[in-house]
């Protein structure tokens, strides 16, 4: 499942994710499920016909991430691998931060943090050149509707409906089975 929230310059992507890293930390073993909420660049692209056609959107590079996840051996809504990623390099995330207040009250640290689009940013590194203020405001007014969805998907995960080991891999070891 994915949502796309869609603003002047960003976007907010939402999906359920399952998940195994092939690499793991000490203590971060075996497969984890979950959300995982990542902060986009947005870039339109040119008209494709006449001024009637659809315009092309990318959602492209990632600002910052969060990784709502559990061990899948664990127990449900302990979040005990939940993390976020404060800055990312290109693509790719940086470490892994465990942060006590967003294991313990994931939903209203997220809705605080999406409340906040200009501090997220200074502590990615992002300068603000990258949004614009209806980015802020946007972001603001639907941070609410945002964590709803994020809700939403975690009810789904705790169901067995969503985040589900993908049924044709044969060793899921290394294998994600999301759209982020």
């Amino acid at each position: 499942m994915l949502y796309l929230f869609g603003f002047e310059r960003i976007g907010v992507a939402v999906s359920d994710i399952y998940f195994v890293d092939p690499n793991p930390t000490a203590g971060q073993e075996g497969a984890e499920r979950g959300v995982r909420l990542e902060l986009r660049r947005l870039e339109p692209g040119e008209l494709q016909g006449s001024i009637y056609s659809a315009r092309p959107i990318t959602v492209d590079r990632p600002l910052w991430r969060v990784d709502l996840l559990e061990s899948v051996t664990g127990t449900p809504g302990s979040f005990d691998r939940t993390h976020h990623h404060p800055a990312l390099r290109g693509w790719e995330p940086g470490r892994r931060v465990f942060d006590e207040q967003l294991s313990g009250e994931p939903l209203k640290w997220l809705a605080e943090r999406l409340a906040d689009l200009e501090g997220v940013l200074d502590e990615a590194g992002v300068g603000h050149d990258e949004i614009s203020p209806a980015d802020v405001a946007g972001l603001r007014e639907r941070a609410p509707e945002i964590v709803d969805a994020v809700s939403r998907l975690l009810d789904g995960v705790r169901s067995g409906a969503l985040a589900t080991p993908p049924s044709d891999a044969p060793d899921s070891s290394s294998v994600r089975a999301s759209w982020l």
